[in-house]
């Protein structure tokens, strides 16, 4: 009876838990009885499958999923793009920053390119009659007399030097450009251009390529070389026999110019051998060119200095590249004996090059400034800093010439150049008769008109640039004028550093005071610079002037207190720790290394 009623109890509990499992989950049954059709991929929410869902589902989709539905629901859906405003705000503004690029780009080619223009026509116009101003003072240096204190005429002592620097640079650069143009005329243009035309195309697109290069790697050396042997000449000397020195580098200086007219006038062959083909296939690959500079700088990581270094390459390649088309039409239009017709033969092919070039550059920088999130107003920060240069060029206290400002900023050097263009238009004109040498005379008159024009047109632009970016206040910033220690030799003598951008020497100096503006700006622009005679020890004769050594300091009307005197490890150690710290920092009027490897990568 006992086993009976267990085994009662276990089914009646047996009973109970499948009653309470069916009041759990009422849908076992109904599936099992198919009463209903739900699908075996119920909703889960927990371990457990939620009935309710499974049937609002049924109800919202009756049917099967079709493809009438899914095209529906394809063209129906919709999506808000407010919902990441600031995402597309940012792309708006780049799509108007890549349709800024174009007009900005331009204002600053077109003022550069002009600037370009002016550092050439300088060698032609005002460097013959500077160079003539000089040889004239040597003339007159007799009048003097060799032992006179004061010259009655000219008021010059005796005991200061002969010619000023910026004077002896002249000299030094006519020097160049006379024996450069003798060893000239013993190149032939013509055999150049038949052994360069008897070449395969493959060859002649290699040959151009590496001419590009090696034009780069020239003119970023080439001013090295100028500026030491323009130091070398001017800089100050305890001895004569130290003058020996200039002679290797102005030997140096000779050959280089004479190597990089001769490069210029093997590309300016190469591209003449391109128009005068008859399928014009080696002009097009030339061109292609062009378009490989995009793949090798787009893609690149580059920063506001990088792309200012880019852009002044770019204005002296565009500059360079007009040149050069100018060569090609002188030697076409002298072979067709100056027919009219030919010209226009000329002109598709021109137009096609520039075209190209425009068009490579826009592209370029308009992906350059997209990718590295660049906007367009940059443009106008470059263009001040080249105005800077032209207005700070015209300073009492510059430190260079504006030619040679221009060839440290954008790698333009135009002394080769120059010299190629007179062997080319000497040889392609002919000058014979009173007449003839009327005309040159006229034209000469010509190119100083329009010289002079192009710098007062520059000059006017220039210090509206330099007021618009508020650069004003650097303009009138005086360097350092320590003199030089007398233990030292004269061929380590520290050169006069002179401000940058920001007021700070590149060596360890004086703190840098600033100078009150000069009462009318015309005078501070077109004055000329004030020699620095506490570089130069006075004649023996003389006892009244102080020797540098001895000198005292110039008084201030303010004295500051002095600063503690630092031990020279110490001052040098602190010196290269500053240095150091403003390395990163770089302004843009401080980048004039010669950037014409503009895609250079700091």
């Amino acid at each position: 009876m006992a086993d009976v009623s267990g085994t009662e109890l276990s089914e009646e509990k047996e009973a109970e838990n499948e009653l309470k499992k069916r009041q759990k989950r009422p849908w076992d049954d109904l599936h099992k009885s198919g009463k209903i059709g739900i699908t075996p991929d119920l909703p889960e929410t927990l371990g457990f499958y939620d009935i309710s869902a499974a049937r609002r589902e049924q109800r919202e989709h009756p049917e099967d999923p079709s493809l009438t539905r899914f095209i529906s629901a394809e063209l129906t859906r919709g999506y808000f793009l407010e919902h990441n405003e600031a995402k597309y705000t940012e792309r708006r503004e780049r799509v108007y920053t890549c349709m800024r690029i174009p007009k900005e780009l331009e204002k600053l080619m077109t003022f550069g390119f002009f600037l370009c223009v002016d550092a050439f026509l300088y060698v032609f116009t005002l460097l013959p009659l500077r160079v003539l101003l000089a040889v004239l003072r040597l003339l007159t240096l007799p009048c003097c007399g060799f032992r006179a204190r004061t010259c009655p005429y000219c008021r010059r002592s005796s005991g200061s030097r002969l010619l000023q620097p910026a004077q002896v640079c002249d000299v030094l650069k006519g020097l160049i450009m006379v024996l450069c143009f003798s060893m000239m005329h013993y190149v032939d243009y013509s055999m150049m251009y038949h052994l360069i035309r008897g070449q395969s195309v493959i060859k002649l697109y290699i040959i151009y390529n590496m001419l590009e290069v090696a034009d780069r790697l020239f003119s970023s050396f080439g001013q090295d070389i100028l500026d030491a042997l323009y130091w070398t000449a001017t800089e100050p000397k305890e001895r004569k026999r130290d003058n020996i020195g200039v002679i290797p580098h102005f030997l140096m200086a000779v050959f280089y110019v004479f190597l990089h007219a001769i490069l210029i006038m093997v590309q300016a062959s190469t591209l003449n051998v391109a128009f005068n083909s008859h399928n014009k296939s080696l002009l097009t690959i030339m061109m292609s060119n062009n378009f490989v500079e995009i793949k090798g700088s787009v893609f690149k990581k580059f920063e506001k200095n990088n792309l200012f270094q880019m852009s002044n390459s770019d204005i002296k390649e565009r500059f360079t590249s007009y040149v050069l088309l100018l060569i090609v039409c002188l030697r076409n239009m002298e072979q067709f004996s100056w027919n009219p017709d030919h010209l226009w033969v000329l002109f598709p092919d021109v137009f096609m090059v520039v075209t190209s070039e425009v068009a490579v550059d826009i592209i370029k920088h308009a992906f350059i400034t997209k990718f590295n999130d660049i906007t367009a107003d940059v443009y106008s920060e470059y263009r001040a800093s080249l105005a800077f240069d032209l207005v700070s060029s015209r300073q009492k206290n510059a430190c260079t010439d504006y030619s040679d400002s221009v060839a440290r900023r954008m790698g333009f050097i135009p002394l080769p150049l120059a010299v190629l263009l007179i062997r080319v238009v000497m040889s392609s004109v002919k000058v014979q008769g009173a007449l003839s040498y009327t005309c040159v005379f006229l034209c000469y008159l010509g190119l100083v008109t329009f010289k002079v024009l192009n710098s007062i047109v520059l000059l006017g632009k220039s210090c509206v640039y330099v007021k618009r970016a508020n650069m004003e206040d650097k303009l009138f910033e005086k360097p350092s004028t320590a003199p030089s220690s007398s233990g030292k030799t004269p061929s380590r003598a520290e050169p006069a550093s002179c401000p940058t951008a920001s007021g700070e020497s590149k060596t360890e100096q004086d703190p840098v005071t600033l100078c009150s503006p000069p009462p009318s700006s015309s005078s501070s622009v077109t004055s000329q610079p004030t020699p620095r005679t506490d570089l130069f020890p006075p004649t023996p004769s003389d006892p009244s002037p102080a020797s540098p050594a001895s000198r005292p300091p110039t008084p201030t009307p303010e004295p500051e207190p002095p600063a503690p005197s630092l031990p020279k490890e110490e001052s040098e150690a602190q010196g290269a720790s500053e240095l150091k710290h403003r390395t990163p920092k770089k302004d843009l009027l401080e980048i004039d290394r010669f950037t014409i490897c503009g895609n250079r990568i700091d």
